[in-house]
């Protein structure tokens, strides 16, 4: 029984050893550290993707508070100009009414006027035939010295031409 697998053999003892050391400064030298580099460099790309997903999220935060005091102050500067238009729009209600009470009164005044004078010149038209009715007929009755019926009658026959003129 004589397996020369189970048997030590100081030369292939040595030989392995050398051979493993050889392989282990070779593995060091192209292998492990080009690994543990790419290692190193994605674990600092791993914490530089973290600070920078920080710095995002701080920056969203930033950002939403902006947005939100934006929003506050868009609220604020509507509720102000909608104070704004409806102020305008009852000064202008009010003007309005006032220029119309004014032109209304302006109106008024002027029909009051012209009524005034309408009135005024028909009174003088009535005093003016009144009078000319008046000597009409005392004219007649001066020409004419007749007696009270004939006076009468000479009246009544004046009062029917002012009536007849009139219409």
């Amino acid at each position: 029984m004589d397996n020369p697998l189970v048997q030590p053999d100081p030369g292939l003892f040595i030989w392995t050893i050398l051979t493993f050391l050889v392989l282990v400064a070779l593995l060091s030298k192209f292998a492990w550290r080009p690994l543990l580099e790419a290692l190193d460099s994605r674990q600092q790309a791993i914490r530089k993707a973290l600070d920078d997903a920080r710095q995002a999220e701080q920056e969203l935060e930033r950002l939403q508070q902006e947005s939100a005091q934006i929003v506050r102050q868009a609220r604020l500067d509507a509720d102000g100009i909608i104070t704004r238009t409806r102020d305008d729009a009852e000064r202008l209600r009010a003007e309005m009414k006032q220029k119309a009470r004014v032109e209304a009164d302006a109106v008024v005044k002027n029909a009051e006027r012209q009524i005034s004078l309408k009135t005024a010149r028909a009174l003088q038209q009535i005093r003016t035939e009144a009078v000319d009715l008046s000597v009409m007929i005392a004219s007649k009755i001066i020409q004419r010295n007749l007696s009270k019926e004939d006076n009468e009658r000479l009246i009544d026959e004046a009062l029917k031409q002012v009536q007849n003129r009139s219409h």
